[in-house]
C-alpha cells in the first residue's frame, strides 16, 4: 500500500507534464509559420493554402500562397520558361505591377520539376515588396506558389523554399496533386 501514493503522484506528474507539452506544442511560436485564410477572391481555380511567417525564422514578414491547378500544364514540357512562371504563379492576385529581377531558375519541389523567378512587387498602397513565383508540374497538372515579403528577394526565396520542402507541406502538395 505504500507504493500507491507514489504511483498516484507519478501519474499526476506525468499528466501535468503532458498537458504542458501539449499546450506548448499548440501555442504559436514567435516567428513560426502560421496558416491564414486564403485572402484572394474566387477565380477559375480552387483556393489554396496561405501562410504567414514573421520574426526570427523569416527575418522579415513573409506570406506564402500555394495551390494546385489541375489540368493546366503542358503535359509534354511541363513548366518550360520564365514567361510561363510570370503567367501562372498568381503574382497578379497580389498586384498587377510586378517586375522580374533576373532570369528564373530550375527548381524541384516535392519531386516535381519546374521554375522559380524573383520579382519586385509594387503593392496597391505604394509599398515595394520582394516576391518569388514558383511553378512546378506533375504530368498535366501544375502546382503554383508565390511568396511575398518586406525583405530581400533572396531572403523571401530561402524561407519559402525551406517551408515548401518541409515534410508536412510535401505531403500536402503530393496529396493535392492526386498522389498518395
Amino acid at each position: 500500500m505504500r507504493s500507491l501514493p507514489v504511483i498516484v503522484v507519478a501519474a499526476l506528474a506525468i499528466g501535468a507534464w503532458s498537458a504542458v507539452a501539449a499546450f506548448e506544442h499548440d501555442r504559436p511560436q514567435a516567428g513560426a509559420w502560421q496558416e491564414i485564410a486564403w485572402p484572394f477572391p474566387r477565380d477559375g481555380w480552387p483556393a489554396g493554402r496561405a501562410f504567414r511567417c514573421s520574426g526570427e525564422v523569416c527575418g522579415d514578414d513573409v506570406e506564402l500562397y500555394v495551390r494546385p491547378k489541375i489540368g493546366f500544364c503542358n503535359c509534354d514540357s511541363g513548366v518550360a520558361d520564365d514567361d510561363e512562371v510570370d503567367r501562372v504563379a498568381d503574382l497578379d492576385l497580389m498586384s498587377q505591377r510586378f517586375t522580374p529581377l533576373e532570369p528564373g531558375k530550375v527548381v524541384r519541389i516535392a519531386d516535381m520539376p519546374g521554375r522559380l523567378r524573383s520579382y519586385d512587387l509594387k503593392m496597391a498602397d505604394g509599398s515595394q515588396h520582394a516576391a518569388v513565383g514558383i511553378a512546378v508540374s506533375r504530368r498535366c497538372d501544375l502546382l503554383v506558389a508565390v511568396a511575398q515579403g518586406t525583405g530581400s528577394a533572396p531572403g523571401v526565396q530561402r524561407v519559402a523554399l525551406d517551408f515548401l520542402g518541409s515534410d508536412d507541406m510535401t505531403r500536402w502538395m503530393m496529396s493535392a496533386m492526386g498522389e498518395r
